[in-house]
């Protein structure tokens, strides 16, 4: 990597760990749903902004590509994001922060059933399985980084893994579907559809209570829908196109750190010597499964899954 792409994935890092442990703190003032319909319309609003403002740019009206990036929100944005912030309510963001660091693993799997250019070797599919590994030993000892809280619940796992199996089929998707298209355009439509549909589903399934929320919720959320989505995405979008995919997808090995150490310091998690194992045992999976052109391949021009 280069080593001037790294305080780039640093920052990127504390823009994704961050609004990961405010997601935590979040979802004890809003409903999920709510939460993410709100944030995402704050986020989508800054790229109209950008569209508004910035030279040369206009707004997407290619009907396939919103017929496209629009499936890519719904699925690759909306439901993940749903699943992961509700997996919230029930495990740290530290846990969480681990188990999405599975992602890669997950992505180059399902791609060796769908795409014929993306085959497993042994060298792969033992680094799929040692991350996926690393991610069982968690869930079989019970690890939810909540001190008050003695045993996981494992729908907080079964929500996070639902989150990134959706969200690995969509990058394959992309792939196929989306790589002609400006990353920007890609994105913010992206963006758009995420907002159109968690809007009403929001309002459908739970209204639009904020009687919890207070002064500190509210700035939560700012900071998730500026910090984490916004400006994360166009940090992102940066990084790929100044320093292409490797540095972007190291950006995964920083999130849990910021994640853990965020989540001990301002909610009270905990980090255990179980959790650190896990890390280094995920990490040495995703490592052994970056040294191939597959990950890179598939998560070149779209490598992160957006922040949640």
């Amino acid at each position: 990597m280069n080593i001037k792409a790294l305080p780039y994935v640093i920052v990127l890092a504390l823009f994704f760990g961050s609004s990961l442990v405010v997601s935590r703190f979040s979802v004890g003032q809003y409903e999920p749903a709510t939460y993410i319909a709100i944030r995402m319309i704050l986020a989508s609003l800054m790229s109209l902004l950008v569209y508004t403002i910035a030279t040369g740019r206009r707004v997407p009206r290619d009907p396939a590509l919103w017929k496209r990036a629009g499936l890519l929100g719904i699925f690759g944005t909306a439901l993940p994001m749903t699943t992961v912030v509700s997996a919230l309510q029930y495990q740290s963001s530290g846990i969480t922060s681990l188990l999405l660091t599975t992602g890669p693993a997950i992505t180059i799997a399902i791609a060796h059933f769908i795409l014929p250019d993306e085959l497993l070797s042994r060298r792969k599919v033992f680094g799929v399985t040692l991350a996926l590994g690393g991610a069982l030993l968690l869930a079989l000892s019970g690890e939810n980084g909540l001190p008050d809280v003695a045993q996981a619940d494992p729908r907080g796992y079964l929500l996070v893994i639902i989150g990134m199996i959706s969200s690995s089929i969509m990058i394959i998707y992309a792939r196929k579907t989306l790589r002609g298209y400006d990353a920007f355009d890609v994105g913010s439509v992206r963006l758009f559809s995420t907002a159109i549909v968690m809007l009403p589903y929001s309002l459908l399934t739970v209204g639009a209570d904020f009687s919890r929320v207070d002064s500190a919720g509210i700035a939560g959320l700012i900071y998730a829908a500026v910090v984490g989505t916004f400006l994360g995405f166009m940090l992102s979008f940066y990084n790929i196109k100044r320093f292409g995919a490797t540095p972007t997808v190291m950006t995964t090995y920083f999130i849990p750190i910021v994640a853990g150490i965020g989540g001990v310091l301002l909610l009270g998690e905990e980090i255990t010597a179980t959790m650190i194992l896990g890390m280094i045992v995920i990490a040495g999976g995703i490592a052994l499964v970056q040294e191939f052109r597959g990950p890179a391949g598939l998560l070149r021009r779209y490598p992160h899954r957006g922040s949640y």
